[in-house]
């Protein structure tokens, strides 16, 4: 699917809508809970803890302040085990948090197994459906095909950034990696593996497949993530990108990439002197604060030879009120006040996300964000190609990360081929896409 943006920043989060539907909640038999009186305590699940904690507890300090009579109970949980968590809490019977950080990319499983509340009726009533960003609610709404109906609050949208060390890059006398040829050069001009230099560092452990795909998808050029009732990640374009890709491991890239997650790949690169990082606007912080802005900057992916862009899709995240609370209504107060226009801003500045209020879209940090306009401005243009991600299958979370992640690592080491790694994706995508087109009718 081929969407064109040219109308700024609010056509530019169009892009974060997701072009499918899924199934409708199911019963597992979870407590429906209750309203309470809005007052007392409440759990909170950050679903990136450890990474957001500080902001979080800014956010939840000027909550309490305002709201003396509930206090909240914060629990950071680390990205790479959240949808375990929730899931382990679901199958125990109890456990579960009463608000939670909900991503569009495991929203449909919370959904399928009764976890969540639907909040529609609750953004009408209090104007937040009028003040959040369209296109995040059409994505969260798309996500588990209920028309009209929500089954989290939407918080940010993110996109795929290139990271670069600009003082490396001009010393070395490097042209920034606007395209693949400048990239790869690039990779192999900084890399002194003798001296501990290297230019680029790869994400081999949690949460690598997410980078892979936006590296082949940006690289191919392939518009659609379907063709027919086909995954086109095994397409041979895919496939010849993906082995460019895993060729830098361990000869532009430390060998200890194999075990980056997250938090590793990002202390990778702002520890050391490696030229390159692909990442997102999320780690913008950790960049200015290891370099400062005059070091550091983020591009959109390389364009292909046409200059045109291509970007999978990113999740919306969001904040979904769970369907065992007994204390909803307090609960709910906390949701409206995190989705504020001071507290949504704050929350996206720590992030370098983009906002879901609209009226922080208009708040100085944006302007003084390069990455963050970069990144817009790219979405915008009229030939940018977004492919979404196929986030609405149940089982999408679990074939990319527990399925699949071991095998990347495999490819990494010479173990597999691109083509037997991408194949056996695309194999459990289609027997998935299967399964949820039946289960649908």
């Amino acid at each position: 699917m081929r969407r064109h943006l040219t109308r700024g920043m609010a056509a530019a989060v169009t892009v974060f809508t997701l072009a499918a539907t899924a199934t409708a909640c199911g019963d597992d038999g979870t407590s429906s809970g209750a309203e309470g009186d809005g007052t007392g305590q409440i759990t909170f699940w950050d679903n990136n803890g450890g990474v957001r904690t500080d902001v979080w507890n800014e956010i939840i300090a000027a909550f309490e302040a305002e709201n003396p009579d509930i206090d909240v109970e914060y629990v950071g949980v680390p990205i790479a085990d959240v949808q375990s968590k929730y899931d382990a809490a679901i199958q125990g019977g109890e456990g579960l948090p009463d608000v939670g950080g909900v991503s569009t990319a495991y929203l449909s499983n919370l959904v399928a197994q009764g976890a969540l509340e639907p909040v529609g009726d609750r953004l009408a009533e209090s104007g937040l459906d009028e003040q959040l960003m369209p296109a995040m609610l059409a994505g969260v709404e798309a996500t588990v095909g209920e028309e009209g109906e929500y089954y989290s609050v939407p918080t940010s949208a993110n996109q795929g950034v290139l990271w670069y060390r600009t003082d490396l890059f001009q010393q070395a006398g490097l042209e920034p990696p606007t395209t693949w040829d400048n990239f790869f050069t690039a990779a192999d001009e900084l890399t002194d593996a003798g001296n501990n230099e290297f230019g680029f560092t790869i994400r081999g452990g949690e949460g690598s497949i997410a980078q892979a795909l936006d590296m082949m998808y940006a690289q191919s050029g392939i518009d659609t993530f379907w063709e027919g009732e086909e995954s086109t990640v095994n397409a041979p374009e895919n496939v010849a990108a993906l082995e460019r890709y895993v060729e830098l491991y361990n000869t532009v890239t430390p060998e200890a990439d194999l075990n980056n997650d997250f938090t590793n790949m990002v202390a990778t690169f702002t520890g050391g002197n490696v030229g390159m990082l692909q990442h997102n606007l999320g780690s913008y912080t950790d960049h200015i604060a290891a370099f400062g802005a005059e070091n550091v900057a983020g591009l959109p992916m390389p364009a292909g030879d046409d200059g045109a862009h291509t970007f999978v899709s990113n999740p919306v995240d969001g904040l979904g009120l769970f369907q065992s609370s007994d204390n909803k209504e307090a609960a709910w107060r906390f949701i409206e006040f995190a989705v504020s226009h001071e507290m949504n801003s704050l929350w996206n500045e720590s992030a370098g996300s983009i906002p879901s209020n609209t009226a922080a879209i208009d708040d100085p940090w944006i302007a003084e964000a390069p990455p963050t306009q970069a990144a817009v401005a790219a979405l915008s243009d009229e030939n940018t190609t977004i492919v979404q991600l196929p986030y609405y299958l149940p089982d999408w979370n679990n074939i990319t990360k527990a399925d699949t992640e071991p095998n990347f690592q495999r490819l990494l080491l010479g173990e597999m081929s691109a083509q037997e790694f991408a194949d056996d994706l695309a194999e459990r995508l289609n027997e998935a896409q299967a399964e949820w087109q039946e289960q649908r009718g």
